[in-house]
C-alpha cells in the first residue's frame, strides 16, 4: 500500500509541477474566443483542499458517499472561467463533459459468483458537481479508472495495447474489450503510454489531433482545481481571484478545509454542512459584483435540457402527423399538431434562456446557429400549417427539428457551452438581422428538402412497389377540418399538394435567403469596409441562391415532370446549403472562419 502512495503521491507531484498557461487575451477581429479549459498556471494556486492522500474507498464506498452527499447550496455560486462569470453547476458539467465526453461520470460494481464469473453488474451514475469535487479532492482514486474519454477508436486501441504490452501489467486482471466499450482509458494510462502510442502514428493528422484532445483532458483532470476563481472583485474590471488566495483564516478558506477533512472521512453529514458555510461565506465577497447575469435562470437552463426533450417532443409529433396521412385518422392529426406546439415551446424555451444568460442574440457559433435555425424554421412550419391549413407543413416541422436538433445535441458540434464572442460579431446591429434571416432561409431549406423527401418518397413507391398505384387512404392529407366533405386522395392528388407545398416554401426560402444575402453585404461594408469580396462563404451563399433561381425557372420550362425535378433541385440545393454552411465554416479559410 506504501508504495502505491508513493507512486501516485509522485505522480501528481511532477504533473502539478507541469504549468499550463491558456490565455485570457479579449480576441480581435475574427478571431474566436479560446476556449480556456484549465483558467491559469498550476505552479500559481494555492490548492485550497491541499496535497491529495490515498483514501482506499471501494466502489462500493464511494458510491454510498456519493449519494448522501449534498453540494446544491453551492449550485449557484459563481465562477469565473472561460471569460464570462458562470455558476459552478455549469463549471461542473463543462469539466465532465471535457475529462469523459460524456454528461456523466460513471463506475461499475461487479458482484461475482463462487467460481469468479460474474453475477451482476451495476452501472453507477455520479453527479457533475460531486465528480468535480471528487476528483479535486481525492484525484488518487481516479488514477486507474475510466476517466479520459477519446472518441478516436485508433488511439484508445493503441494505449490499450502499449497496456497489455507492459510487463508491469503482466497478470492484472484486465478486460480489454470492457475498456472498449467504456470510450476511456484511466490518467495512469495516458501519462505512461500516450507517447509510446504517438510515435507509431504521428504521421496521422487525425491521430495527433485526438492526442492533443486527451492531452488537454489529461490536464484538466489534474489541474481542475485551477478554474476555482470563486473570489468576486470589488470592482467589476478587476479580475476575479482563486479560491486558494484567500487567507486561511478567512471563512471561505475555512469551510474550504472543513469540507476537505469531511470528504477525506466519507462524513456526508458534514460535506453537506461545509458545503452550505462555503456558499454563504463566498456570497459575502462583493456581491455586488458577483453576480452571474442569471444565475437562477443558468441553473434552470442546467436542469431543464429543453433542446434535449424538444427533439424527442418532435419526433413524435412527426410520427403522429405521418399516420395520420396514411390512415386518415382525426385524432392522431390533432395529437402530432399539439405534441409539435409542445415542442416548440421546450425548443423557444431553451433558447430564450440561453440568450437571456449569454446576454445575445444566441446566434453567433455553430451549436446557437443550429438551435436557431430549427427554432425558426419550426415557427415557419407552424404558421404555414395554420395559413394553409394543411398536416403537411407540420410534419415537416418536427421532421426539421428533430433532424437539426439531434445533430446540434449529439455530435459534439462546436458552441454547446455558452462563451464570449468574437469581436468582429459586435460591432453592428445589422448582424443580428442579417444572420437571423440567412438562418431562417437555411431553415426553409430544410423544410423544403424534407417535403421533397415526402414527394420522391410518394412517387418511387407508386412507380416502383405498387405499378399503378391505389388510391391513398381518405384524408391522407386532408386539410385542416373547415366542416366540408373529404374526398378520396389519389397519388396524383397527393403529389400535387406535394409539390405545391414545396415551392410555397422555396420561394420563401429564395427570397428569404436573397435578402439575408444582401443585408450581410451592408454588414461587411459596416465591419470591413467593402460590399463584396470572393470571400468563400460570400460565394457559395451566391451559389446557394443561384439554386433555388434555377428551381424558380424551371417552372416555367415545358418539362415532362416538373413536380420530380423540384423536388430533385431541392435536394441538391440542400446539399449545396450543407457545404455552405458547414463545409465552408470548417474546411475553408475566409472572414467567416469564427461562424
Amino acid at each position: 500500500m506504501n508504495q502505491v502512495i508513493i507512486r501516485c503521491m509522485s505522480f501528481f507531484a511532477i504533473a502539478m509541477g507541469v504549468s499550463f498557461a491558456y490565455a485570457q487575451q479579449a480576441p480581435d477581429g475574427n478571431a474566436h474566443p479560446e476556449s480556456q479549459i484549465v483558467s491559469g498556471n498550476a505552479d500559481q494556486v494555492v490548492n485550497p483542499f491541499g496535497q491529495p492522500i490515498a483514501l482506499g474507498l471501494s466502489t462500493e464506498e464511494k458510491a454510498a458517499f456519493a449519494d448522501e452527499v449534498d453540494l446544491s447550496p453551492l449550485e449557484t455560486s459563481t465562477v469565473f472561467h472561460n471569460g464570462r462569470v458562470k455558476i459552478l453547476t455549469t463549471l461542473a458539467e463543462e469539466t465532465v463533459s471535457r475529462l469523459t465526453g460524456k454528461n456523466k461520470l460513471f463506475d461499475l460494481i461487479v458482484e461475482q459468483n463462487p467460481d469468479g464469473t460474474t453475477k451482476s453488474v451495476e452501472k453507477i451514475k455520479y453527479d457533475p458537481m460531486f465528480t468535480m469535487f471528487d476528483i479535486m479532492i481525492d484525484p488518487i482514486y481516479y488514477l486507474d479508472r475510466p476517466v479520459l474519454g477519446i472518441n478516436y477508436l485508433p488511439l484508445r486501441q493503441a494505449i490499450l495495447y502499449e497496456y497489455e504490452q507492459d510487463p508491469r501489467n503482466e497478470g492484472a486482471n484486465f478486460n480489454r474489450e470492457g475498456w472498449l466499450k467504456t470510450g476511456m482509458v484511466s490518467p495512469r494510462m495516458a501519462d505512461l503510454y500516450i507517447e509510446a502510442a504517438f510515435a507509431k502514428y504521428e504521421s496521422s493528422e487525425p491521430f495527433r489531433a485526438a492526442v492533443g484532445r486527451l492531452d488537454q483532458s489529461k490536464n484538466l483532470f489534474l489541474n481542475a482545481v485551477v478554474n476555482l476563481n470563486l473570489v468576486a472583485p470589488a470592482n467589476a474590471d478587476d479580475p476575479w481571484k482563486h479560491l486558494g488566495s484567500l487567507a486561511s483564516n478567512t471563512p471561505a478558506r475555512e469551510a474550504a478545509t472543513r469540507l476537505t477533512l469531511a470528504w477525506r472521512a466519507s462524513d456526508a453529514e458534514g460535506v453537506n454542512l461545509a458545503a452550505q458555510e462555503l456558499a454563504d461565506a463566498l456570497a459575502q465577497i462583493n456581491p455586488e459584483t458577483q453576480q452571474a447575469a442569471s444565475p437562477k435562470l443558468e441553473a434552470i437552463y442546467n436542469k431543464a435540457h429543453a433542446f434535449e426533450i424538444g427533439l424527442w417532443v418532435y419526433l413524435l409529433s412527426l410520427v403522429a402527423l405521418i399516420l395520420a396521412f396514411g390512415t386518415g385518422r382525426k385524432w392522431l392529426a390533432m395529437l402530432g399538431v399539439v405534441l409539435l406546439f409542445i415542442a416548440i415551446g421546450f425548443h423557444g424555451f431553451g433558447f430564450t434562456l440561453r440568450s437571456l444568460i449569454a446576454e445575445r442574440f444566441a446566434i453567433q457559433n455553430q451549436f446557437e446557429s443550429m438551435t436557431g435555425i430549427s427554432f425558426f424554421a419550426a415557427l415557419v412550419g407552424a404558421g404555414l400549417m395554420l395559413w394553409k391549413k394543411q398536416w403537411l407543413f407540420g410534419a415537416a416541422a418536427a421532421g426539421t427539428g428533430f433532424l437539426i436538433l439531434i445533430t446540434a445535441t449529439t455530435t459534439g458540434i462546436p458552441g454547446e457551452t455558452i462563451e464570449r464572442e468574437a469581436a468582429i460579431l459586435n460591432t453592428s446591429v445589422l448582424l443580428k438581422y442579417h444572420v437571423t434571416t440567412v438562418l431562417t432561409s437555411y431553415g426553409l431549406i430544410t423544410l423544403g428538402f424534407i417535403v421533397s423527401l415526402f414527394y420522391l418518397g410518394t412517387y418511387y413507391s407508386a412507380k416502383f412497389l405498387r405499378g399503378e398505384a391505389p388510391a391513398l387512404a381518405t384524408g391522407a392529407l386532408s386539410t385542416i377540418d373547415d366542416g366540408s366533405p373529404k374526398k378520396p386522395m389519389g397519388v396524383q392528388r397527393t403529389l400535387k399538394d406535394l409539390d405545391t407545398a414545396t415551392m410555397t416554401i422555396l420561394q420563401l426560402a429564395f427570397w428569404t435567403l436573397g435578402v439575408g444575402t444582401l443585408l450581410g453585404a451592408w454588414w461587411a461594408d459596416h465591419s470591413w469596409g467593402r460590399w463584396w469580396a470572393f470571400d468563400p462563404k460570400e460565394t457559395w451563399a451566391l451559389v446557394t441562391w443561384i439554386v433555388y433561381l434555377i428551381v424558380i425557372h424551371v417552372r416555367f420550362m415545358n418539362l415532362k415532370d416538373r413536380g420530380l425535378t423540384t423536388a430533385w433541385l431541392s435536394v441538391a440545393g440542400f446539399i449545396v446549403m450543407l457545404w455552405t454552411y458547414f463545409g465552408v465554416n470548417l474546411l475553408l479559410p475566409g472572414l467567416h472562419a469564427y461562424a
